[in-house]
């Protein structure tokens, strides 16, 4: 989960975003939220490409499997405290964006598209794709696992990339070597950066101009054929510049976007349905719902598809 401000413009911890957690990765209200003025939030960390070889070796990683609906991915698991110094927080507007605890949406989306799959709607085979606000990284893994030629994981927070999606990405590829083409494995990459600076580090994103970004040679006609996003709109205040970040970087006119949250997320304002707003009313975009999930443990939950009109 990644986002660059919050609703709250406060740097106070709290956790978000319903009153009930049953299953262990819904959102609840904590100390610190909607009391008292709003302060400025710190300037957003550097945007990195942080590589696999700086892996921390620093902070207990352990993974333990989950099935979904018959595939078996490995979730990792380290301590907020430990890479942080936080014991009671999902966030911390500006400084921690929630990346190393495991969101619902994220294993929405991962059955989504095996879903999509199965029924001859999506293929990965030969694509790129990009997944925001990474955490864990299932998607991106389930990418990787289905024949994409290039999977990028992007999150606020170099910290999260480093502890958690790199160690969680090789064990989840190491366990399937055997059912994968060693000679046809995805390029995988990792970029720490809010959703301003981002288009500014990935490398299939088209410049501006005709000239290098920040050092990179860049492929003009490119584009990640894939976004995969999960609990990324949850902050009123960030959904523009998201948005504008999916535009820049969705290749033209065939890409596809798959976004999986919250319905509404109480007291922050964000939610699907605010985030498909305002791609309906700037109308290059076109979505469709395609899932819709009410188990009990959280509020509505749905995965929605955009592509270009």
């Amino acid at each position: 989960m990644e986002a660059n401000t919050s609703a709250t413009g406060r740097p106070d911890p709290f956790r978000l975003f319903d009153e009930k957690s049953q299953s262990g990765f819904g959102f609840g209200f904590g100390s610190g939220f909607l009391d008292g003025p709003e302060k400025p939030l710190p300037p957003p960390p550097p945007s990195v490409e942080v590589l696999p070889s700086q892996v921390s070796s620093n902070v207990e990683f352990n993974v333990e499997p989950i099935d979904l609906d018959g595939l078996t991915l490995l979730k990792g698991r380290v301590s907020t405290k430990e890479v942080f110094g936080l014991s009671n927080s999902d966030l911390i507007p500006g400084k921690y964006e929630g990346g190393l605890k495991l969101w619902e949406g994220s294993l929405d989306l991962v059955k989504t598209l095996s879903s999509e799959m199965q029924s001859g709607k999506l293929s990965l085979t030969g694509k790129r794709v990009l997944e925001l606000g990474c955490g864990h990284g299932l998607p991106g893994i389930f990418a990787c696992l289905k024949g994409a030629r290039a999977v990028h994981f992007q999150d606020f927070n170099a910290e999260v990339l480093q502890c958690l999606t790199i160690p969680n990405v090789n064990a989840n590829i190491q366990q399937n070597l055997s059912a994968t083409d060693d000679n046809n494995s995805a390029e995988v990459r990792f970029f720490a950066s809010d959703w301003n600076e981002a288009h500014l580090i990935l490398p299939h994103v088209p410049a501006d101009d005709d000239v290098t970004k920040k050092g990179q040679t860049v492929d003009q006609a490119a584009g990640y054929d894939i976004i995969l996003m999960a609990e990324t709109v949850y902050s009123v205040s960030t959904l523009p510049s998201l948005y504008k970040l999916i535009k820049k970087c969705l290749c033209s006119p065939h890409g596809i976007v798959y976004l999986a949250a919250k319905k509404h997320y109480f007291g922050v304002g964000g939610g699907s349905r605010r985030f498909i707003s305002i791609v309906e009313k700037d109308g290059v975009l076109a979505a469709s719902l395609i899932s819709e999930v009410t188990d009990g443990s959280s509020n509505v939950r749905e995965v929605w598809k955009l592509h270009f009109r």
